[in-house]
């Protein structure tokens, strides 16, 4: 083994499941925001969080309004998911600008994405200050998807999306 630079040990490492984080502006404007840094934290409450740099438009958004909804982008939302995560809300509007549809949430003001893989309705019940970015720490309230779109997106060294189902089947020609 040898040591590793960090852009080294990120491209090792990958993939990443690659979500999409809806979120609430100041005028109740729905964002989106692509993120690879999520995970669960506990089971039973069923929780989740998030992690968001202090100076993205969406840690603005997550601040004023303690909701988001976390969606797995399906295998055909490559090129809107990609715009999400390298354009900023404070510029476009993502709902506008892209094929993405705002769904009502079951739970949450803040809206789903129509046809994704799977969503989750969380609320913020905590924020952990973590260097350059926050943790956002939610209850999950409502989950809810779509059993027929199973290919959902993967990040490659923070560069390309890829599509990976359940099945653990790849379609390396989705890249973007």
């Amino acid at each position: 083994m040898k040591e590793l630079d960090r852009q080294e040990a990120f491209e090792l490492a990958s993939p990443y499941p690659y979500v999409l984080a809806v979120t609430l502006d100041r005028r109740d404007r729905p964002n989106i925001i692509g993120l690879s840094w999520w995970m669960f934290t506990s089971w039973s409450p069923l929780m989740m969080a998030v992690s968001v740099g202090r100076e993205r438009y969406s840690h603005e958004c997550l601040e004023h309004h303690g909701e988001f909804v976390l969606c797995f982008p399906s295998e055909g939302q490559e090129k809107d998911a990609w715009t999400c995560g390298t354009k900023s809300g404070r510029e476009i509007d993502k709902f506008k600008d892209t094929d993405f549809k705002a769904v009502p949430s079951r739970v949450v003001k803040v809206p789903t994405i129509g046809g994704v893989t799977v969503s989750f309705e969380c609320r913020v019940v905590n924020r952990v200050e973590t260097g350059d970015h926050t943790v956002y720490i939610a209850d999950v309230v409502s989950i809810c998807g779509n059993t027929d779109k199973v290919r959902h997106l993967y990040s490659i060294h923070y560069r390309k999306l890829i599509s990976i189902g359940s099945d653990c089947g790849i379609n390396m020609d989705l890249t973007y």
